[in-house]
């Protein structure tokens, strides 16, 4: 560093100091004048860090208060909130960290396409199927089978490497290529079927007790669908071609539509069949047959499968407790002789890979899963059109007549900015990778700012990878990085954080399901006197004192989508303003599900479960009420962004009739 004074005056002026004489400047001691101006040129105070000047993602010292000092029986620690760092692309281990270590010897290659398969082959670990003939049944694993390297531990929140190990083209955002274009060619360059792809075993389990060998006679593969509900990028839909090719079998797509689920109304119901008749076009293109099976599926899957002989099933994944009971259900129902079994499709990191209990918080999961990452972050394969006939084809879907025979509420109607579909989130991919990931660092907590991706119905209701997102909003690190390392800390670790949450605890959508701490300090201020108490039907109608909690209320009646920063703040002030604990949980739960359209998602329920129970969070100052449950209010959402702004946006004469 210099120390000259001359200098550092040069400094000053750069960053626009300018209102001073030299002569003035001179007589400080040349140290201290120089770290003033080396602090100001970096941003920085006197012993704070980049670090400590970020704003917290969660929201404590602008909304609410400092934590109290942890007691010794506790080792939270304070909750930052910062995205984790990713790694630039360290191009000398390349080949060591991803699957199996390269082999001794041989220079560099500068052939980039030979660079490229080579990656592939050694990008996933195992080969083999959980679901083979009888009469391989007992065959060894497949010698080639990969072995993951372990990466290093890192620190909760330091550098990590989730880029793909190849040299990456980081695109222009205007490129001519379209992204659905560009992405299938993606996947052509990651193989050109399932077939000659190490698919990763790991991502599969068997939910059938004992039988995982496929029946001589079978007729086909049934790819029950559900909680994933797209074609490509799809690892159950993958794996379950992958059967049918390897068996020389038809591959038919079974959905089983319930006429009422949980809170869910016509504007979720609408969502999911416009994009699931997407999905049977795309089916019919590939030569897979679709069916729509009307019924609960223990009541209308294990007939459709004795009927037509089929030889093995393969179900998608999702931890929450309904769908898990219909597969229980199903799986009490199928001939005995039909292996059964479960692809994670929708975390990167399978749940039950990535941790083996409930995590305490995003510090204790992050790790475990960049821990894996490098193993299944990977380029898809391409769904191929099927070359094996089907005898049987699916029974034409009069789509209208599944809509008007649905049990559902009517009265939440359908949004006009969310189109439905795989290819219309694409769209939506897209445009965030254009328009907005470079705002998303910095503005992603302003709700007056359009920096969200705005993804999450098409997320929730799987017609997006978050996967494929991933991989292409990556591409922009050298670019966007802040942006890239939110958007990957909240799409992946956030988000499999909330399914580890749901699969682990049965009580996930209760305050019984809260910590001990949480669920103490709830009860001894659940007799706390509330300034103000509101009927469900009050909180519905966005009729409370609050015009910023009404301004939220109503963006999510309307538009069925909250601003993530505002729902934690709508959650909490549920709790302040409600009888107790339970009735809080209760109502934000049951309007989350019935507006939001990403709602009955482990997201939701986690977010109500960290706004009113401390779930992911630890205790804070004590006070009325909340206890120790984190506190937000109205004056710290004034410091974060213009609050009358947002007010004046989503203020309730622009909704009178």
């Amino acid at each position: 560093m210099q120390w000259r004074s001359s200098y550092w005056i040069s400094q000053l002026k750069y960053l626009g100091i300018s209102d001073f004489h030299q002569s003035n400047v001179v007589p400080f001691p040349k140290r201290l004048l120089c770290f003033t101006a080396y602090c100001l040129r970096t941003n920085q105070g006197p012993g704070m860090s980049q670090n400590e000047k970020k704003t917290k993602l969660s929201g404590d010292e602008a909304v609410g208060e400092k934590p109290k000092k942890a007691q010794k029986s506790e080792s939270k620690p304070k909750p930052t909130g910062k995205p984790p760092q990713v790694a630039p692309v360290k191009r000398k281990s390349e080949n060591k960290n991803i699957g199996q270590t390269a082999a001794k010897g041989g220079g560099k290659s500068n052939d980039v396409a030979a660079k490229k398969k080579k990656i592939q082959e050694e990008s996933v670990a195992g080969s083999g199927d959980v679901l083979s003939k009888a009469k391989s049944k007992h065959k060894a694993e497949d010698k080639n089978t990969s072995k993951t390297s372990k990466t290093s531990k890192k620190g909760d929140g330091e550098p990590l490497d989730t880029g793909s190990q190849q040299k990456l083209e980081e695109p222009s955002v205007a490129a001519s290529m379209d992204l659905l274009e560009a992405v299938k060619s993606s996947r052509l360059k990651a193989a050109s079927s399932v077939m000659e792809f190490k698919f990763n075993k790991k991502r599969v389990r068997l939910i059938s007790s004992e039988n995982n060998s496929l029946k001589e006679d079978a007729m086909g593969i049934v790819y029950w669908m559900s909680r994933d509900q797209r074609v490509e990028d799809n690892w159950a839909f993958l794996y379950a071609q992958r059967l049918a090719l390897k068996e020389k079998l038809p591959l038919h797509v079974c959905f089983c539509l319930v006429p009422k689920f949980l809170d869910a109304t016509i504007r979720h119901f609408g969502f999911m069949l416009k994009g699931l008749k997407e999905v049977e076009e795309e089916c019919k293109r590939l030569n897979i047959p679709f069916h729509l099976l009307i019924g609960f599926a223990k009541d209308v899957l294990p007939g459709f499968i004795k009927e037509h002989a089929i030889g093995g099933v393969v179900t998608d994944f999702s931890p929450l407790r309904v769908p898990m009971q219909w597969v229980q259900d199903v799986k009490e129902l199928l001939p005995e002789d039909v292996p059964f079994v479960q692809v994670d499709a929708h975390n990167i990191v399978p749940c039950w890979v990535a941790s083996v209990k409930q995590e305490y918080g995003a510090r204790t999961i992050r790790n475990k899963i960049h821990d894996k990452v490098s193993e299944f972050l990977t380029e898809f394969p391409p769904v191929l059109v099927h070359p094996h006939e089907s005898k049987f084809q699916g029974e034409p879907i009069d789509w209208d007549a599944c809509i008007a025979n649905l049990q559902v509420d009517r009265t939440v109607g359908e949004v006009d900015w969310a189109k439905p579909g795989t290819k219309a989130g694409m769209g939506v991919l897209k445009s965030f990778i254009a328009e907005r990931l470079k705002f998303f660092g910095t503005d992603r907590n302003n709700p007056n700012k359009n920096a969200l991706s705005n993804l999450s119905p098409w997320f929730h209701f799987g017609q997006v990878s978050v996967q494929r997102a991933i991989l292409e909003v990556r591409k922009y690190r050298s670019r966007f990085k802040e942006s890239v390392e939110g958007f990957i800390e909240e799409a992946m670790v956030r988000r499999e954080l909330a399914d580890n949450f749901c699969f682990y605890n049965k009580k996930y959508d209760t305050v019984e399901g809260a910590y001990d701490w949480a669920k103490n300090t709830l009860k001894d201020h659940a007799k706390d006197k509330r300034t103000h108490i509101y009927t469900l039907e009050q909180f519905e109608a966005g009729k409370t004192h609050d015009p910023l909690w009404n301004a939220a209320q109503l963006q999510m009646v309307h538009e069925g989508k909250m601003h993530g920063f505002l729902r934690m703040y709508w959650a909490k002030k549920i709790l302040e303003w409600s009888k107790s604990p339970e009735e809080a949980l209760q109502f934000s739960l049951y309007l989350n599900d019935r507006f939001q359209l990403d709602g009955r998602d482990p997201n939701g329920y986690v977010g109500c479960m960290w706004s009113i129970c401390g779930i992911h969070d630890q205790g804070w100052a004590e006070r009325e009420v909340f206890g120790k449950i984190r506190f937000m209010n109205y004056n710290g959402c004034k410091r974060k962004f213009d609050v009358a702004q947002f007010e004046r946006q989503y203020h309730p004469k622009k909704f009178a009739k």
